[in-house]
């Protein structure tokens, strides 16, 4: 999985959207074949998703290309699978899942189709979007089911389905949603996953909640932010990214560790911190984001 601070939901049966939402940006985008497409387009909206698959990977800057397929309970997803896996898919979204049996059934569908058209075996993701309380609950050995599965993406929406299941009433201080991105933000980390998802911002009347919310969900170390509208593309950018000020003060710090290590010291005070290999550790880690961003945005 590659580094994404903004992953946009588009319609998958509405033609010139993907490409719209790389130019306004978007590090990622997700082609739905579910909810955003009326039962009677189906069949349309798989075709047009895969020729989206095909423009975007041929595009000139590269960018997270998933599909969020129709649940198992539908009888469809075989049929979505069918036709999205192909070269340039990175990675599919399974709503409306209950735990590791459902993954296990998914990932025998992606193996059996990339074989079957022609896609280099292991290279479709599993991206796991938690909108049941028995996901939640099974995160943990969700993410033990396969590499396939390349991280959680925890969905907190109002009046959706993860808050009928769960029970909660949405609030944009997010205090009743707490719990549930902390255990996911701490199973993803737990099992290795780098990168972490969540979502979703309905308001888009309330920009200021916006950023509230991304900046909430940064401290609390998801690194990608799910949208449902462009106009929230440059605020995740932003607040998923190091700042300028970020990128200064982390960089004077690993100077500054370089030069006292140079001298025989492992610890040195910097803009009045302590610091030691703990702290340059997580500067490096900063530095490196940063012109992984860049590069990619370039």
């Amino acid at each position: 999985m590659r580094p994404m601070r903004s992953v946009l939901f588009v319609p998958g049966h509405k033609e010139g959207l993907p490409e719209k939402a790389v130019a306004k940006g978007a590090d990622g985008v997700i082609l739905d074949l579910e909810d955003a497409v009326p039962n009677a387009m189906k069949a349309q909206a798989r075709e047009v998703v895969a020729n989206s698959i095909r423009k975007l990977a041929q595009g000139e800057r590269k960018v997270g290309i998933y599909v969020r397929l129709n649940s198992l309970e539908t009888g469809m997803t075989g049929d979505d699978l069918e036709k999205i896996v192909i070269p340039g898919l990175d990675g599919v979204l399974l709503p409306k899942n209950y735990g590791p049996q459902d993954f296990i059934a998914c990932e025998a569908l992606i193996s059996h189709f990339e074989r079957r058209n022609g896609v280099k075996p292991g290279t479709v993701e599993m991206v796991v979007s938690l909108e049941t309380a028995q996901a939640y609950a099974s995160c943990e050995a969700i993410l033990a089911v396969s590499p396939r599965v390349a991280t959680l993406f925890a969905g907190t929406a109002k009046d959706a389905d993860v808050s009928r299941s769960i029970g909660f009433q949405f609030t944009p201080g997010g205090q009743e949603t707490l719990y549930l991105r902390s255990r996911a933000q701490l199973a993803n980390r737990a099992a290795g996953r780098q990168f972490s998802w969540v979502g979703i911002w309905q308001d888009l009347k309330d920009p200021e909640g916006a950023r509230a919310f991304a900046i909430q969900n940064r401290q609390m170390g998801f690194t990608t932010m799910v949208l449902i509208h462009p106009s929230h593309i440059e605020l995740a950018n932003e607040v998923f990214s190091p700042s300028a000020q970020e990128v200064v003060f982390y960089q004077g710090m690993i100077d500054t560790f370089e030069k006292a290590e140079a001298e025989g010291n492992a610890a040195v005070v910097y803009e009045g911190q302590h610091i030691d290999y703990a702290h340059v550790k997580t500067a490096r880690q900063v530095i490196e984001l940063h012109k992984v961003l860049t590069a990619s945005a370039s």
